[in-house]
């Protein structure tokens, strides 16, 4: 468990060389973090606490909990509406004709803590590609100019190398800054996969949960239907069957009650506003991203935006000259190094691309 802890805490430490950017990272550290940790969370409420407690009138409530927690408990449909104490017990709580009446089996609670540790893995996925992909090239290249300390002999240095690399290495970026984009994409695909996935999971009631606890806090108080009690109901019916003594089938008609779900509720509330959250800035980045692609004055207003203290001939020289990949790597180089370092690779870029064009 320590070890588990000790991963989550890795992730939340900033790396030295940023490979991606503020977006990548909401997927494969915030959201990792947050599904590892409730997680744990309700593994240990469930495997160590006590997730089900059940009565009913001759049977021990020890069978009883162990068989209400593996063949799943219900609620009454047509109970789920109403007063308590008045005209109802609890939500989903009463009696019902079998047969006729609907009822709402819950069979999900057992494998919450899994799914919550498998959505985080698909979470980490796309970064898991991308450091494979990338190869630590952006490491490489920045080659300590990242370093607060480095000294003028080293950094012109490293200035020169880079300039070298792009000399040699000039429109060759492309299928690189793909692979990124591409990666990218698998993010906002996971977070869509992921919301339709929990809809189907909670047999249908997901997609709406938000909107339904906005809508039961405006609600007067008689009229309440809450969403949370209709997913995770915190009480619930339970039937055990056994042979009499005589042979027939015996029913016993057990109430159980879910303290677990106080915990599922809350985690799944939150889960659903966050989902939404970055799905919606993923959107806004893919956006983003297609003008990148798409507009050279967009790449221009951006390299102004991270390199300021460069000239704008200079800025204009290198979007002219460079392709979406070049570009895509130069700005990578900009988020790892000091502005005026950065400042200095711009000019000698421009220099050189500016005369290689006086050359021709």
């Amino acid at each position: 468990m320590i070890n588990v802890f000790d991963a989550v805490r890795d992730l939340l430490k900033l790396d030295a060389v940023c490979i991606d950017n503020n977006v990548f990272r909401l997927h494969y550290k915030a959201t990792v973090v947050m599904l590892v940790t409730f997680s744990l969370i309700v593994t240990a409420r469930q495997y160590v606490g006590d997730p089900i407690n059940c009565l009913v009138d001759g049977v021990p409530n020890q069978i009883m909990d162990s068989y209400c927690w593996i063949h799943s408990t219900f609620t009454v449909t047509k109970k789920i509406g109403g007063r308590v104490g008045k005209d109802i017990v609890q939500p989903g709580v009463g009696p019902y004709r079998e047969g006729e009446d609907i009822v709402k089996y819950h069979k999900y609670y057992q494998w919450v803590c899994f799914v919550l540790f498998f959505q985080a893995v698909f979470f980490y996925v796309p970064r898991y590609i991308w450091k494979i992909l990338e190869g630590g090239r952006i490491r490489v290249l920045v080659n300590g100019l990242d370093d607060v300390m480095i000294t003028e002999e080293q950094k012109a240095k490293g200035i020169k190398l880079l300039v070298d690399y792009f000399t040699d290495n000039l429109h060759a970026h492309n299928f690189y800054a793909v692979q990124f984009f591409v990666c990218e994409l698998l993010n906002f695909v996971n977070v869509v996969a992921q919301m339709l996935f929990l809809h189907y999971f909670f047999e249908g009631e997901f997609a709406r949960y938000g909107l339904d606890i906005f809508r039961f806090t405006d609600m007067e108080p008689a009229e309440r239907v809450d969403a949370m009690s209709r997913i995770f109901p915190k009480v619930a019916k339970c039937t055990f069957e056994r042979y009499g003594f005589s042979g027939t089938i015996q029913k016993f008609d057990g109430l159980c009650l879910l303290p677990l779900n106080i915990v599922n509720e809350k985690i799944y509330a939150f889960l659903w506003f966050w989902f939404l959250f970055i799905a919606v800035i993923s959107g806004i980045n893919m956006a983003y991203r297609t003008t990148v692609i798409i507009s050279s004055r967009f790449r221009l207003v951006l390299l102004k935006m991270k390199s300021r203290l460069s000239r704008q001939d200079e800025l204009f020289t290198i979007v002219e000259n460079f392709q979406v990949g070049d570009w895509f790597v130069l700005y990578q180089i900009g988020n790892n190094c000091k502005p005026r370092i950065f400042r200095e690779l711009v000019s000698n870029l421009a220099a050189l691309q500016f005369n290689d064009n006086e050359d021709v």
